[in-house]
């Protein structure tokens, strides 16, 4: 358990490019305070100092929900601060346990409510991060009086959330990975419950009552490995209570609200981002299972509503892949490169950090406005503004011979597939149990496509490269015998018979024809015209929906192929849809679970946007 602990608690917080001559110990002094916030709750501090007192330094800060251990003042981390180059640099490196977790005072809110308009002693995250930047500016020696704010993931959106604290000493702030609203990212994919994340709700849900060095929660134990069959079995959701009680409180919410309502709307942080004067930088993982919304809407929505410093890095990554040492970067079975994470350490993380906080801080940083990886040519590009305008907006048709084309046909025709509950298309060939599934993100999807409950479209062999730029939107006309539907659409690089291999891919599977996952996304049918009111399906008739998928930057080479696939189940990532309309699948019964038949007409279409070099 404990390794469990610590392996969740460091994965996301910590660079591991460290070299191994360099020890903490003998570099920095550290201490260990409570700092009291503005109500008198006090958080659990753990401040990093150099020992070189000769010259003042900047203060970087990290706020977390998943502990500072080690605890104790002779007790060092291995390694501390966003990348081994600053670490060995020199900054004051500062870590918190947040409100109501470890070894911090008061009560936990998961995706705890910005208050726009705090009277009094009222506190949200803005307000301990302004109290906590205030206590260390006046109290930490040293210091050159200029903050900046990192984290990843779940720290990633206090990252987010400190650019709301309003205090003049915080001058740079990289959110990466961050979570941006948890009905769009982590446990819900467009209403959809992500179910694959059941187990980590024992992390988040269990309340502690005073601070901790130890873990107050348990991971349940299921007892099996088989996750499909464990899943399976435990359809309807109401027959996964038999593992979190009442005291788990995030359980009950999860199944008190399925639907977009004030609970959920409040812990949205991405609306909040106006007017924002601290530079940022925003980090995410082309191939993040966990956070690929939060990074591409927080950078998005600064872009739109303030004036300040904004730039975007989205690299070939898995979640936090960019702060590991990796000679060769892969996600899954496809390679992209050598040292990558370690560039972007070095080249890009150090240079924005040391600009705004040991630098001139003007805005002439030589970082780009975004800097984006080409998944498929395997190359970084630079753009003045993200998505580029110049990009030109395209779409394929879906054929009833199940092609994709780029004419549409006046014919009303349609292709359809029978969606069984009992037999869910499974969302890898590989499940295993995790806490947050990775590598599915770009795994061979040849197992779906010959499925019969999958639909497949397809272009000819590319002629030319064809590089897709931006969102893509799949505007598909549907159908169904019953009254609900999840509606599942996967982009796919198809890769030529002659590809060559990769030391990273599976022993069972070939790159020849390997059809990588590009980009996929779920719709949960019920919220095709707002995710706050669920509508049924009227059975046999033709209905919009539209699924907005997340940005990619992907150039199909010439040679290969262009795949779309369309599937209602995609197991056990997200919960199954009983496909007959019930107000809450979290209190369906086994009846309300039916075999339905499913149509896509040749009206559909996927629109996307191509970049023409």
């Amino acid at each position: 358990m404990r390794k469990l602990i610590l392996f969740v608690g460091l994965l996301w917080v910590q660079s591991t490019l460290i070299a191994q001559e360099f020890k903490v110990e003998e570099h920095y002094d550290k201490q260990e305070v409570t700092i009291a916030m503005r109500d008198g709750i006090k958080l659990h501090t753990t401040i990093y100092s150099p020992k070189d007192t000769s010259q003042e330094y900047p203060i970087l800060l990290q706020r977390t929900p998943y502990s500072c251990a080690p605890y104790g003042p002779d007790a060092f981390r291995r390694n501390i601060g966003p990348n081994s180059t600053m670490m060995e640099e020199g900054y004051i490196i500062v870590y918190q346990d947040v409100r109501g977790r470890w070894n911090s005072e008061g009560v936990y809110d998961n995706m705890r409510a910005f208050i726009p308009n705090k009277k009094k002693k009222q506190t949200d995250e803005a307000s301990d991060t302004y109290d906590t930047i205030d206590w260390l500016v006046k109290n930490v020696a040293n210091n050159n009086g200029k903050v900046g704010v990192w984290g990843i993931s779940y720290p990633g959106f206090y990252a987010t959330y400190s650019l709301l604290s309003g205090h003049p000493a915080l001058k740079a702030v990289s959110p990466q990975a961050p979570i941006g609203d948890f009905f769009f990212d982590d446990f819900h994919h467009n209403g959809a419950y992500l179910l694959s994340y059941w187990i980590a709700t024992a992390l988040f849900g269990h309340e502690k009552t005073e601070p901790t060095t130890e873990a107050w929660y348990t991971m349940p134990n299921i007892g099996t490995k088989d996750m499909y069959q464990f899943y399976l079995d435990h359809t309807p959701l109401s027959k996964l209570d038999a593992y979190y009680d009442q005291s788990n409180v995030f359980w009950q919410q999860l199944k008190e609200h399925p639907n977009y309502d004030t609970f959920w709307q409040s812990r949205g942080i991405v609306q909040h981002m106006k007017d924002i004067k601290p530079a940022v930088m925003i980090v995410g993982g082309l191939f993040d299972a966990e956070d690929l919304y939060g990074p591409l809407n927080t950078y998005q929505a600064i872009e739109k509503n303030s004036s300040n410093y904004n730039t975007i890095v989205m690299g070939p990554w898995s979640h936090g892949d960019w702060a590991r040492a990796r000679e060769r970067q892969a996600v899954g079975n496809v390679y992209f490169g050598d040292r990558i994470s370690e560039t972007y350490q070095k080249e890009v993380e150090t240079q924005f950090f040391h600009h705004f906080l040991k630098g001139s801080g003007d805005a002439n940083s030589r970082l780009p406005e975004a800097h984006i990886f080409d998944t498929g040519k395997k190359v970084w590009r630079n753009f003045a503004e993200w998505p580029p305008k110049e990009a030109e907006t395209k779409s394929f048709s879906m054929t009833r011979q199940g092609a994709l084309a780029e004419f549409a046909t006046r014919e009303f025709s349609f292709r359809e597939f029978v969606s069984d509950p009992a037999k869910p298309v499974p969302y890898t060939e590989d499940i295993k149990v995790v806490f947050t599934p990775r590598k599915y993100m770009t795994d061979d999807q040849r197992f779906a496509a010959r499925r019969p409950d999958v639909l497949v479209y397809e272009t000819d062999v590319l002629e030319a490269d064809l590089t897709m730029v931006g969102d893509l939107l799949a505007k598909l006309r549907v159908s169904t015998t019953g009254t609900d539907a999840d509606w599942v659409v996967k982009l796919i690089d198809v890769y030529p018979p002659d590809h060559e291999e990769y030391p990273e891919t599976q022993d069972h599977l070939k790159m020849s024809n390997y059809h990588q996952m590009v980009r996929s996304e779920v719709m949960r049918g019920r919220f095709r015209n707002g995710f706050e009111k669920p509508e049924p399906f009227v059975p046999d008739e033709v209905t919009a929906v539209d699924i907005k998928l997340q940005d990619v930057l992907h150039t199909f080479k010439k040679g290969h192929k262009i795949q779309v696939q369309i599937q209602s189940t995609w197991f056990p990532l997200i919960d199954l849809n009983p496909q007959t309309f019930v107000p809450n699948i979290f209190k369906a019964t086994e009846e309300d679970f039916q075999k339905q038949t499913h149509r896509v007409y040749n009206s559909s279409a996927i629109e996307f946007r191509v970049l023409k070099d």
